[in-house]
């Protein structure tokens, strides 16, 4: 079947996205989204780029749109999956200037005048220093903002964040002079949910993958034990309000029942 010419899609497309933010209303929302910002290279070469990174540079802008949308959704906390800790084995090559499209979305997003507050999660340990260094300072100085909560992660990892979480229990019980045996004998999974890089945010309601791939690839691995999925067959470039408003309208339709 032929599809309709840009000129006239647009129209109807904004009509219709109108009517599906109006049935919205009153509907449960989801307090915590994570998004999976999947398909930048595949979207780069579909649309014709020789060079990837043209993809990770239209996925980056559409950040700043994603959390535009969220706000006024809404929704109180959005974590945004950028790289994997996996995907920091890459060739340097590779890796350099991805990084750096990462520094410039993280800049963009953390700029004056921007009404969210932004933390940046994942092994920065891993990074290159320059590149640890811009991450936390252009986040360091949302504090305090109020609105959104945005987590972005970088060189990130789902099992490696529950190590690190283990870890870091223990080691704030020895520094207040507990005794590490004692920790083993009561520990539980508040002692986990307390010590992941953003403790606000271990629960995710909701959490979304562009690309059509369906797989979680290590993301929220804790926080995501009673979240519901939702695939969305579009490259992440390509992501539009509508895939978005339909995306909230399949979560309102859910019956959440936490595992009972």
């Amino acid at each position: 079947m032929k599809l309709l010419p840009l000129f006239l899609r647009r129209p109807i497309e904004a009509v219709y996205e109108r009517r599906l933010a109006t049935t919205l209303v009153g509907l449960p929302r989801p307090q915590h989204v994570g998004i999976m910002l999947d398909g930048n290279r595949r979207w780069a070469r579909q649309e014709g780029h020789t060079d990837v990174r043209e993809g990770y540079r239209a996925g980056g802008a559409k950040a700043a749109e994603f959390l535009g949308w969220c706000t006024a959704a809404g929704i109180a906390h959005v974590t945004l999956f950028m790289l994997s800790d996996d995907n920091l084995g890459r060739p340097a090559e590779e890796l350099g200037p991805l990084i750096e499209i990462i520094e410039e979305t993280v800049r963009d997003i953390t700029a004056e005048g921007r009404p969210w507050e932004v933390q940046v999660i994942g092994s920065l340990d891993m990074l290159p220093g320059r590149s640890a260094r811009v991450l936390k300072e252009a986040a360091q100085a949302t504090a305090g903002r109020g609105g959104l909560k945005v987590d972005v992660a970088v060189g990130y990892g789902g099992r490696r964040e529950i190590v690190d979480a283990v870890k870091s229990a223990f080691e704030a019980h020895m520094a207040a002079g507990g005794d590490p045996a004692e920790l083993v004998e009561r520990f539980d999974v508040e002692d986990i949910s307390r010590h992941l890089y953003s403790p606000a945010a271990a629960h995710t309601d909701f959490i979304i993958r562009t690309s059509g791939e369906q797989r979680l690839s290590g993301f929220l691995l804790w926080q995501s034990a009673y979240a519901e999925m939702h695939w969305v067959d579009c490259y992440w470039p390509a992501f539009r309000r509508l895939d978005f408003l339909r995306a909230l309208r399949s979560y309102a339709s859910r019956e959440r029942r936490f595992g009972k």
